[in-house]
């Protein structure tokens, strides 16, 4: 069965929101209705840092952690991916929550990694996978790589495909402990725990890298920021926020 008409009743507030180049979902297939729908915002706690909401860009760098972001910042509290990766002005480590929403552009004329890419990068080192992958293989992720949406990226796939359809917006709550470190070295490895779209798809999962493709990378026993990936395409970001346990 086709939601076209949820589809097309979703575009005109997408258009208001700065999501022109995302296109109409109209020629898509949804696997339940559900997935056209948007996740519903999460309001922060009060005890949380506050990393983006949506009135400026203040809380961010580019990579080089000294210029403002290039970042557009668009009606509707959204930043959308544009002039490079930007990383947080703070910094973080021990067990946190990282809150973040996200969507993708519909790209129909892109393949695998091209379609809607991105990522989060927990202490700027360790990806939590961005991307369109709604309809992969039918529905069905590579098992063998955390490269599609919601992977670790080289390290996990996700235990199951938990995403809605590009031009909806998803959530990422993110559970991370930093490795454990004596005098300075790496004893245990970080864990991390994954909910996409309130659905727990990576459960206690050990990082096995200090540093993942394309990660910020540094000392993995020292603090790191939260880095958000340009990979070229128009991903949109907004409603951040990281709680410290």
């Amino acid at each position: 069965m086709r939601f076209a008409s949820l589809a097309l009743a979703l575009i005109p507030a997408l258009a208001f929101a700065g999501a022109a180049p995302y296109g109409s979902i109209a020629d898509i297939e949804l696997i339940k209705k559900e997935d056209g729908v948007d996740s519903p915002s999460v309001k922060a706690p009060k005890d949380a840092v506050i990393l983006f909401d949506g009135k400026s860009l203040d809380s961010w760098v580019k990579r080089n952690g000294k210029d403002a972001p290039s970042w557009k910042l668009l009606p509707g509290g959204i930043m959308q991916v544009s002039g490079g990766d930007v990383i947080s002005k703070g910094k973080f480590d021990g067990k946190f929550k990282l809150h973040v929403e996200f969507r993708v552009p519909y790209m129909p004329k892109a393949n695998g990694q091209g379609r809607g890419n991105s990522g989060v990068y927990v202490q700027g080192r360790y990806e939590i996978q961005v991307l369109d992958s709604y309809l992969v293989k039918n529905g069905k992720l590579h098992k063998s790589q955390g490269n599609d949406c919601g992977g670790i990226y080289s390290v996990a796939p996700p235990s199951v495909n938990a995403c809605k359809a590009p031009t909806v917006w998803q959530t990422y709550d993110i559970e991370f402990a930093s490795p454990q470190c004596e005098g300075g070295k790496k004893k245990a490895p970080g864990v991390m725990t994954v909910y996409h779209n309130g659905i727990k798809i990576h459960d206690n999962v050990k990082i096995t890298t200090d540093n993942t493709t394309s990660g910020a990378g540094g000392d993995p026993c020292s603090p790191g920021p939260i880095l958000l990936q340009d990979h070229g395409n128009p991903v949109q970001y907004r409603n951040i926020w990281l709680v410290r346990d």
